[in-house]
């Protein structure tokens, strides 16, 4: 729920000059479960990077005459190049302002970062490195990775189970996985991320700070990455099993922490899409892009990664000039771009 994590009476009068937001649904609506149960109280179907003309055709006249109704789905429905400049602006007053953590929350990811600071004694700076590669992903993706023909068989036969219609007789999967690496659309192992970080100039020293879930393949998998970088940690690592348990009642807390800690991390690595990575490099730019914030160019990477006569000097090479523009600074915006990930114009501009 919205107030497991968020400060409700912060958001509701940070926005009252807005939108007239309301705790509950009200009273005179007796069967709440209806709205979200009954066809008759949804709105379904909106399409993504909907224009604004759409939810006044579509959406307006259903409220009016039903009074409540809930809409699926609901989340980043609305476009962000098709509607009026001020509701771009109203988004941006909600996402960087009006959304603010509940304060233990705020408090334990003080903490964390604290710590993180001062692992080594003194003050030092640290990265954060949002590693996507749990076994729901790894399987969704539908790439190829190194693994043993047992790993290979076991996760063609839970994405058989999974995701019939897209493994359909597996005949099609390896050209697809070829094409999908190419075009930069498979997260980055462990070990690749390893590579890129040291081919960037980060030392064996580099405090790193893991917001992850279950790693696909555990600790062979994790592996190379420690071994390259072995401050390598979480916040479990950081924090007592006490200190932890009160967030643990939902997993959106714990989700909460990792965001805070990378949020005010010195670095932040990302390692594939997805909301987790594109508003935190939306939030630092948009504090003024001051905290370098690195997205791996994954096409070009696995070129790099595929050629067996590419030497180590060269590896550095492509990978120093292919991320010299891809740090964090603003980004002129396109047509279906991602404000969350890049506010520059709607948030950051003047008129």
């Amino acid at each position: 729920k919205f107030e497991d994590i968020f400060d409700v009476d912060h958001f509701i009068d940070y926005l009252k000059d807005d939108v007239r937001i309301v705790r509950d649904i009200p009273d005179w609506f007796t069967d709440k479960s209806e709205l979200f149960t009954s066809i008759r109280r949804t709105v379904k179907n909106i399409p993504k990077y909907a224009p604004a003309q759409f939810y006044i055709d579509n959406v307006l006249p259903r409220i009016k005459e039903k009074k409540i109704m809930a809409l699926k789905p609901f989340v980043d429905r609305l476009g962000y190049d098709s509607v009026p400049r001020e509701i771009n602006r109203l988004r941006c007053r909600v996402n960087y302002h009006a959304l603010k953590f509940l304060p233990e929350i705020e408090q334990m990811s003080d903490l964390l970062a604290s710590r993180m600071r001062n692992r080594t004694g003194t003050s030092n700076p640290y990265m954060a490195l949002h590693l996507r590669f749990e076994k729901g992903m790894v399987g969704l993706s539908f790439c190829d990775f190194v693994g043993t023909r047992e790993e290979k068989a076991l996760m063609a036969l839970y994405r058989q189970k999974e995701w019939p219609r897209r493994y359909k007789n597996g005949s099609h999967l390896w050209s697809l996985a070829l094409q999908k690496r190419k075009e930069g659309r498979c997260p980055l192992e462990p070990g690749e991320v390893a590579v890129i970080l040291r081919a960037m100039g980060y030392p064996k020293e580099t405090q790193i700070y893991v917001a992850s879930g279950q790693v696909y393949g555990g600790q062979n998998r994790m592996a190379p990455l420690r071994n390259m970088f072995p401050n390598l940690v979480t916040k479990e690592e950081l924090a007592s099993k006490e200190e932890l348990d009160g967030f643990r009642k939902h997993v959106t807390s714990l989700a909460a922490l990792d965001f805070l800690v990378c949020l005010k991390s010195d670095v932040f690595v990302m390692t594939h899409g997805g909301n987790f990575a594109k508003l935190i490099i939306g939030a630092r730019r948009y504090m003024g892009h001051r905290l370098k914030s690195i997205k791996p160019d994954k096409g070009l990477m696995s070129k790099s990664f595929g050629d067996p006569y590419m030497g180590w000097a060269n590896f550095v090479e492509d990978v120093v000039i292919t991320h010299q523009t891809r740090t964090g600074l603003p980004e002129e915006t396109f047509p279906n771009y991602d404000l969350w990930e890049n506010p520059l114009t709607p948030c950051m501009c003047r008129d």
